[in-house]
C-alpha cells in the first residue's frame, strides 16, 4: 500500500515522524482525511484527536490546535500541544475537566466563558484519547 511522510511537531519536540497510510485530523471546519498523494493543503486545526493508520494499526494523538500542511507526499502538523495516549495522566486530565466545568459555570464575562469552554474542550480531547488507549488495551487482552 502507498504511504506518505507525516511529521507532528510542537515547539518542544518532534512528536511523530513516520511513513503512514492514512491521517485523520480535526480541521476547524470538520474532520480531514489525508491519503497518499493528497492535493496541496494548508488549514488550521482545532482541539481534537489525530488518528494515524500505519500497517492496519491505528494510533491516536491528542492535539490542542495548530496547522496542517500537505505538500507533495508529506503532511506536517505544527501543533500547539500533542500527546500520545500513554503520555496522558487520566486522573490529572479528569481533575482538569472538573476545574474547567466549574469555570464554565462560574464565568462572569464572555471572555472568561470562552476561555473556560476552550479549557474544557482540551480536557475532553485528552480524556477521550487516554480512554481509547485503555479500551484498546483491555480489548486486545481479551
Amino acid at each position: 500500500m502507498a504511504s506518505f511522510q507525516l511529521e507532528i511537531v510542537t515547539a518542544e519536540r518532534i512528536v511523530y515522524s513516520e511513513q503512514v497510510d492514512l491521517l485523520v485530523a480535526p480541521g476547524t471546519d470538520g474532520e480531514l482525511g489525508i491519503l497518499p498523494n493528497h492535493s496541496p493543503l494548508l488549514t488550521t486545526l482545532k482541539a481534537g484527536e489525530i488518528c494515524v493508520e500505519q500497517n492496519d494499526e491505528r494510533n491516536y494523538i491528542a492535539v490542542t490546535g495548530g496547522f496542517l500542511e500537505v505538500i507533495g507526499n508529506k503532511a506536517t502538523i505544527l501543533a500547539d500541544t500533542a500527546e500520545y495516549a500513554d503520555e496522558i495522566n487520566e486522573e490529572r486530565a479528569e481533575e482538569a475537566m472538573k476545574r474547567a466545568e466549574q469555570r464554565v459555570e462560574s464565568s462572569t464575562s464572555a471572555m472568561d466563558l470562552e476561555r473556560a469552554v476552550a479549557a474544557m474542550r482540551r480536557s475532553q480531547v485528552r480524556l477521550r484519547v487516554a480512554r481509547r488507549k485503555r479500551t484498546s488495551n483491555s480489548t486486545s487482552r481479551s
